[in-house]
This record gives structure tokens, sequence and C-alpha cells, in this order.
């Protein structure tokens, strides 16, 4: 049994009894179906709207066992391959298979041909092919052929195949049973796993769940009972929130704008807010942060009057979220803050954890470790009182980032492992993508680069899973900083080009300046010092239009190694300047080594050896410091073959 039907099988508490309750509510339409069947001959088109796999099963077995249908033989083909295209070279495949019963009609019934029409976009393939060889069948497959299908995909195939919708002698619209429908409700709106935390699969499975019920309260050319708006209007805000989860956020925010409008109707101030809030969730999925802070501010705002303080600081949290990504981290910081307040008024400590936890991402960016990590463990120690592992996996992957920005390797392992057997433990395949490459990095630096390459290959293949092209980016950017490390340069340009193609498909110009900066040091590994001498001041340009003053050191530092190696060496040593002072005034002792090293080198090759030996004396210090054996004994052979 597929995973669907399992899906389905909750459903079902009692057949026999729902069977009759099915054709007591459908009397009229199954006697007019059972009509159709008796006279149709040869290839005769009926369509059957159901909207419910259960539901479907119940019309099948009432037709198998009505009196009227003795001389016929139903046989059942399901087609519900997403991918099928040519529908009738499968019907023709399975014909010669069936063991034709003597004095019976063979009468054909299709199912699952929903999966390969679609929820949305134009003119699926098995649509197009419908269309197309729509004569062929009158030769190839010569029998009555019922199909059943929900009310959306009827109304696709009726627009993208209306050829073939155009020879229909029959439409049979079934009512559901009250049970079915409730029942879809309790697995999708009324679920204790909310739609964004399940697999794919499973996501797939209640969104197409979602999709029947939207159109029970709303078919086709009708409009919505009054009636039944409030929960209608639940039903656009679960296919949002699902569509946003699965990195589509202009399918959710069609959803998303006809229950704004429903919110609008009913006069339903906090629905509208927690709606304004969710459209804002999708704008922030494309990185339209502005956008995204326009609707929050409008959900902070009726929350505001409102008094209604969960919903407040839910959009302070939303427009905390939307400054830390634009980097704007005071802003960030102020808005987390005022969160945090209104969780310590309604004694929530649950949600000051989840607040606790994004003030660490503030103080991180802000190289403020001490106080970050002080952040993290505030939300762990509530998240492990709370029981709640699935939380306390994300702030061990932050509490890991942390020590590894602390270059405290050991320790950064040890988080991310914890991370990721909780996350394997919830089934969160996504969220293991980041610890995947998290773990990568520690391998990267380590030097561990064969186990480096493994992980990245490990969270690049989840995220092509879940259709995140963002975050692709970075893996690709990392996978060829592991191919650069092994002189693999034509593999690696290729990695950074697929990174920077898609941070500027997305518009991050910030961190497009590290991809431009990696594929300078290709370029500088290839001799190609004019072509690095452009992608490093690329990278520098944004670097400097951002305010990233720390990582500008960095730049600085190679483009005075391309100047050294063209020989303008006063430039060279400016440059080498510029990043040491920005390194001292951020005290990160370890880096300033390189560029002492380089000053060293520098002086070098002017003969000034008083100087050479005196940075590369510096340099070598650091390295022994930080216990960097690699970059210790290159200090080592070079001060060793100085002149005196």
């Amino acid at each position: 049994m597929n995973s669907s039907n399992k899906h389905w099988q909750k459903l079902q508490p009692d057949f026999n009894v729902e069977l009759g309750q099915f054709i007591a509510l459908n009397e009229d339409i199954f006697a007019e179906l059972l009509t159709f069947i008796d006279f149709s001959e040869k290839l005769t088109l009926g369509f059957i709207e159901i909207n419910f796999p259960p539901d479907a099963e119940l019309l099948i077995e009432a037709l198998k066992i009505n009196s009227q249908c003795e001389e016929i033989q139903f046989v059942i083909l399901k087609f519900a391959d997403p991918n099928l295209r040519f529908l009738r070279d499968e019907i023709v495949k399975e014909l010669p298979k069936i063991e034709k019963q003597a004095n019976k009609k063979l009468v054909l019934i299709i199912q699952g041909l929903e999966k390969s029409i679609g929820l949305s976009g134009e003119y699926p393939p098995v649509l197009q092919d419908l269309n197309f060889v729509r004569d062929a069948y009158k030769k190839t497959v010569p029998h009555p052929i019922l199909f059943i299908l929900p009310d959306y995909a009827i109304n696709r195939l009726a627009k993208f195949a209306p050829d073939f919708w155009a020879w229909r002698s029959g439409v049979f619209r079934f009512k559901t049973l009250e049970t079915t429908r409730e029942n879809a409700i309790a697995q999708t709106l009324e679920s204790e796993i909310k739609i964004d935390r399940v697999e794919p699969q499973e996501k797939q499975e209640r969104i197409e769940i979602l999709q029947r019920l939207l159109m029970e309260y709303k078919p086709t050319c009708e409009e919505v009972n009054d009636g039944n708006l409030r929960r209608y209007s639940n039903i656009l805000l679960e296919l949002g929130t699902a569509y946003i989860s699965q990195h589509q956020p202009e399918i959710a925010r069609k959803y998303l704008a006809e229950a704004l409008q429903i919110a609008e109707k009913l006069a339903d101030g906090n629905s509208k807010s927690w709606v304004l809030n969710k459209i804002g969730d999708a704008y922030s999925e494309e990185r339209k942060f502005e956008t995204a802070i326009n609707y929050y501010q409008q959900g902070l705002d009726i929350a505001k009057e409102l008094k209604n303080s969960n919903g407040e600081g839910y959009a302070l949290f939303k427009l905390g979220n939307a400054y830390l990504d634009l980097r704007r981290f005071s802003e960030a910081r102020e808005y987390y803050q005022q969160c945090l307040k209104i969780g310590e008024e309604l004694s929530n400590r649950f949600s000051q954890a989840i607040t606790y936890h994004n003030l660490g991402s503030v103080a991180q960016e802000l190289r403020e470790y001490a106080q970050a990590r002080e952040f993290y463990q505030q939300a762990l120690a509530i998240f492990i009182e709370y029981g709640d592992r699935y939380k306390q996996a994300r702030t061990y992957h932050n509490l890991g980032s942390v020590a590894q920005e602390l270059r405290e390797y050991a320790q950064a392992r040890e988080f991310y492992q914890q991370a990721l057997a909780i996350f394997i433990e919830y089934g969160d395949r996504y969220e293991q993508a980041r610890t995947y490459h998290q773990l990568g990095i520690v391998a990267q630096e380590l030097r561990e680069y064969a186990q480096a390459r493994e992980f990245y290959q490990q969270a690049l293949a989840i995220f092509i899973e879940y259709g995140d092209r963002f975050s692709q980016a970075s893996t690709y950017h990392n996978l060829g900083s592991v191919a650069q490390e092994l002189r693999e340069y034509a593999q690696a340009r290729e990695f950074y080009q697929q990174a920077l193609a898609i941070k500027i498909e997305y518009g991050d110009r910030f961190s497009q300046a590290g991809t431009y900066h990696e594929l300078g040091r290709v370029a500088q590994n290839l001799r190609e010092y004019v072509q690095a001498r452009e992608f490093y001041e690329q990278a520098l340009a944004i670097k400097i239009e951002y305010g990233d003053r720390f990582s500008q050191a960095g730049t600085y530092h190679n483009l005075g190694y391309v100047a050294q190696e063209m020989r303008e060496y006063a430039q060279a040593r400016e440059f080498y300047q510029q990043a040491l002072a920005i390194k001292i005034e951020y005290g990160d002792r370890f880096s300033q080594a390189l560029t002492y090293h380089c000053l060293g080198t520098l002086a070098k090759a002017q003969e000034d050896y008083q100087e050479a030996r005196v940075n590369l004396q510096t340099a070598l210090d650091i390295y022994i410091e930080y216990k960097d054996e690699y970059w210790a004994n290159i200090a080592k052979k070079i001060l060793e073959r100085l002149p005196e």
C-alpha cells in the first residue's frame, strides 16, 4: 500500500455503513450514472466528480454490487504517476492484460489522473497529449471510459484539453459524505503536526486534501456560502502556509490574498492580522524584505489596536527576522527585545526561548560571540525545560556556529552532531541540510576535504529535493571552496559561477560579495591577476556598500597579494596595512597572522630583511598560539632562509 493510501485509510472507519449513506446522499445522480453506463457503447466518455478518494472507493463498490450492472465488467486502471504524459499509450498497454468476461460489456474506470493534471501551471503535458491524440481513442480504446476526478482536475481538463472534453457524454457530480469531509479536516486543519513541519510527500498529500476541501466549499463557478466563509478562509490560510514552506511564495500569495479579502468581509481583525503576517512571510521567502516589513507592520498595528498581545509578539518577532535578513542588526535587536518583553508579561517562557535564540543570531552577526553564546544557552535551557527536543536542535546548531567562529572546531562538531541527531530523529530532512552544510565547513577548516565534500553533497541533495534554490547557492559556493583547496580550479570556478547566478537571481547582493571574492582567488591561483583584481574590486564595493567592515579586511588582503604579484609593491603594502588595521580593530588575531606573513614576504621581495623578519616572526607567534602547524612550518622555513 502506498503512502497516499495509508493516509486515506484513516478516513474509512466503517465502509459498509458509509456505502449506504453515500448512495442515499447521491441517489439521483447515481441513477443517472447507471443509465449512462447501460446505454454507453464503444468509446463513450463520462466524467465523475468526486473530491475525495474514500468516496470514489464507495462509488466503485456500489457499481460492482448493483443489480443493474450484472452484465458490466468494470476494470479499474490507476494512473497516479505525476509525470504521466501519454495516457492513451498506457491504457493501450493495459488492455491486453484484461481477462475479458464472456457476455459482459467492458467499462474502464480511470483513477489518479489528477496527479499528472496537477494543481496549477499552464498546459500540463498529459492534457496536451489528451487533446492532441483524441481521434486515436476511437480506434485504440473502443470502450466506455469513466474518469473519476476531483472538481479542480475536471476544471483543468476542460480548460487545457477542450477538444477531448467536447466528446463528453455525461458529467456526474457526487456530493461528499459529511464524515469524509470532517475526517479530511481532521487530517489537515486540525492536525497536531503543522503543515510546514512534515516531510515533502506528506505535505503534498495534505495540500491535495486541502485543494479538495477548497472545492467542497467553493465548487467551480459557484460562490462560498456565507456560513462557510470562516472555514474556507482557514483552508486558504493553511494552503498559503504550505506553499510558503514549499518555497512557492507566489502561489501562496494567491491563496492568502483571498483569505485577506474574507477577513475584511467578516471584519475579523485577528484573522486579518494573522493573514497579513503570512503574506509578509511569503515576501520574506522571496527575499523582498522591505515589502514583508510593510505587511508585518500592518499586522502589528491591528494586533496593538485589538490589544492582542500574542498577535503583537508574533508580528514583532517577524519584523526582527526581516531586519536581521536585511543586516540591520540594531533594528532587529530592538524588535526582538520588544517581543521578549511581551513574552515576559504573558509569562510565556517558551516564546521567550525562541526570541533569545534570535537575539543570539543578532549578537553572532555583530561578532559578539560571548553574548551570542549566552542567549543561545538561555534558549536551550528553556527548550530542555519544556522537553522540546526539536527546538533544541536549532539552538545546538547555532551554538556550533559560534564555536566554529571561535575556531573551537571539536566543540562545533559536537554541537552540530547533537543538532543533526535530533533532526534525523524527527525526520526533518530540510533542517538536516543546514547542519550537513556546517559540518562541511568544520571539516574543511580541519583540512578534511573529502569529508567536507561529502557533507556539502548531502546538503545540496536535500536542498534540491526541497526545491530550495536559494540555499543551494551557499553550498555550491562551499563546494567551490573545497575544489579550490584541492587545486581543482576549473571545477571551483564552475561551482562559484553556479552560486553567483542564484544569488543574482534572488537579488542577494550582500552574499554575492563572498563569491566574487572567491572567484578572485581562483583567478589569482591561475595567475590571471587582472581578472582577480576585477573580482576583488566587485567584492569590496559590495562590502563597503553594506558597511561590512570586518570582511573588507580579507579582500584588502587579497588585493595586496595581487598587487605584490604584479610587483606594485607600494600598492600592495597599502592594501595589507588596510587589512591589518581592520583585523586589529575587530580583535581577529588569528587572521592578522596571514597579513603579517604577507607583509613579511613583501619586505623580503624588496630585500628589506629586517622588516621581513619582524613581520614573519609576528605571524609565526600567532600560528603557534593558535596551534596552526601548517602555516607555522611555512613561516619557519621562510625565516630560516632569510639573509642576516
